[in-house]
């Protein structure tokens, strides 16, 4: 176990530059390189693998709120996908000792690996103050270019977040199957940039699942003969995708079991004419509580997403029950639907990272199937 303080691993110089025009200097960690991409900041004090390789996390560089990041090292098993998917990585103490025994890295050793650029010694409480009143925006870091005029002229390429889609860029390139094939629950999933653990949770309760690529036709999902289906999260604009949306409209003619988490639950909202937009800065972290209007109770959620779905033109829809709001700012976080077997949620009852508040989704889901196969 080691216990010494933090220590960079290198004083070598690199820089931040946001779009707006502001500079952060600090020095490199992870690869020596540059990254763009959208800056946007994560709340939670760990699980830092986990959000580092959830799928979500596509053409963003992010910053981590907590102090201190790296201190128990990286493990093989804690992923979410079989790579880091943010652009780069913003801290204040990124660090290269760890003290977990089980660890397999330091988290210097696995950035270096996966070709991620991170830029540390920055004041991050300025930073996501900033963020915070400004909104989201494009960013670069560099540890190899340092003129500020030169690192402008590159931002400068980097296209928005919005009307970027991304989810077939992530998903799966074939089909393949999780589980007990001889299961009495089949599900269908949509994957548009799923997290590993929200398969999991379904198999652990029983259900024998098929994932299918981003663009795969409704038809060949249906051929599968899902008595259920599940819509995936994932990065980018949401309604940048009328395939994904005309995918999830043509299953919800099945009126079977449709259940939707992050990016699904704003494709079920676009299914039913229900618009999305873009948020200021978006909700990323473990802390984020949420009400559900159903139960009266609330619950301490994850939540990674810079979409949200328009909360008057969901409360107009004649078929569309709000069935969770956020308690910080009254944003839609979950919807179900009058006249079939389908609901989604804006944030990740998988949690993980987090608290395991929400994970009675899943359970609500399977009940949902088999009530539906009897």
């Amino acid at each position: 176990m080691n216990t010494q303080p933090h220590l960079s691993h290198s004083s070598h110089p690199a820089v931040l530059l946001l779009e707006d025009g502001n500079v952060f200097y600090g020095k490199a960690f992870g690869k020596i390189g540059t990254s763009t991409g959208e800056i946007c900041f994560n709340t939670g004090m760990t699980g830092y693998q986990e959000v580092f390789t959830d799928p979500s996390y596509t053409g963003q560089i992010i910053i981590m709120n907590n102090v201190h990041v790296g201190n128990y090292g990286t493990f093989n098993k804690d992923v979410e996908s079989g790579s880091v998917k943010i652009h780069g990585l913003i801290g204040r103490n990124l660090e290269d000792r760890f003290s977990r025994y089980v660890a397999d890295k330091s988290l210097q050793q696995y950035l270096e690996e996966q070709s991620i650029v991170a830029i540390e010694d920055i004041d991050t409480r300025a930073l996501v103050t900033h963020v915070r009143t400004k909104g989201a925006m494009n960013c670069i870091i560099s540890s190899e270019i340092l003129e500020i005029w030169r690192l402008k002229e590159l931002l400068k390429d980097v296209p928005s977040m919005a009307g970027l889609e991304l989810a077939s860029k992530v998903s799966t390139p074939e089909a393949y199957t999780l589980g007990d094939a001889h299961a009495p629950v089949k599900v269908a999933v949509m994957d548009f940039g799923t997290k590993q653990n929200i398969l999991q949770c379904m198999v652990d309760r029983g259900a024998y699942l098929k994932v299918f690529p981003a663009q795969t036709p409704a038809a060949e999902v249906k051929a599968f003969g899902a008595n259920g289906y599940f819509i995936s999260n994932g990065p980018g604009d949401p309604s940048s995708m009328d395939y994904a949306v005309a995918t999830v409209r043509e299953l919800l003619q099945e009126k079977k079991p449709l259940f939707g988490i992050c990016l699904g639950h704003q494709l079920l909202a676009l299914a039913n004419n229900i618009p999305t937009f873009k948020m200021h800065h978006g909700h990323r972290g473990l802390n984020h509580p949420v009400k559900n209007i159903i139960t009266g109770l609330c619950e301490i959620t994850t939540q990674n997403h810079g979409f949200g779905v328009d909360p008057e033109a969901v409360r107009n829809a004649p078929n569309v029950e709000v069935t969770h709001v956020n308690l910080n700012d009254e944003s839609i976080e979950g919807i179900r639907l009058k006249d079939r077997p389908a609901f989604s949620v804006q944030y990740h009852p998988e949690s993980t990272p987090g608290p395991h508040d929400s994970r009675y989704l899943f359970d609500d889901f399977i009940q949902l199937i088999r009530k539906h196969q009897n």
